[in-house]
């Protein structure tokens, strides 16, 4: 079918991209090491717990809270961990982009999240 083809492209395309590049070489060499790959490993895990609770309409505890900050404290020395969430946060904003004009051309969002 002649959508999935294009989705396709889009896809090969993505993966020649110079920010998507970057992002998967930052990633490689971070994780290359496994302490670093364990210390950003428990990072995202507290960052998911955390917006698990706000999704869930709770406040994430004082202690989830102060973990993330001094954890985010020590991989904030290391200048390739620096370099890798940010060419993450890069490409994480040009595939959201994506879905939004996805979703905008499929009229997904039908306004039930606006406020009136």
């Amino acid at each position: 079918m002649y959508i999935y083809d294009k989705a396709h492209e889009l896809a090969a395309e993505i993966r020649k991209s110079a920010e998507f590049l970057e992002y998967k070489k930052l990633k490689d060499e971070v994780l290359a090491d496994e302490t670093t790959k364990n210390l950003v490993t428990q990072y995202k895990s507290l960052q998911f717990e955390g917006q698990a609770a706000i999704i869930a309409g709770q406040q994430p505890s004082e202690e989830l809270l102060d973990k993330l900050k001094k954890l985010g404290e020590v991989l904030a020395f290391n200048a390739k961990v620096t370099e890798y969430f940010a060419a993450e946060y890069k490409f994480n904003t040009i595939v959201s982009d994506i879905y939004k004009i996805i979703g905008d051309a499929c009229e997904l969002n039908d306004g039930l999240f606006e406020k009136q």
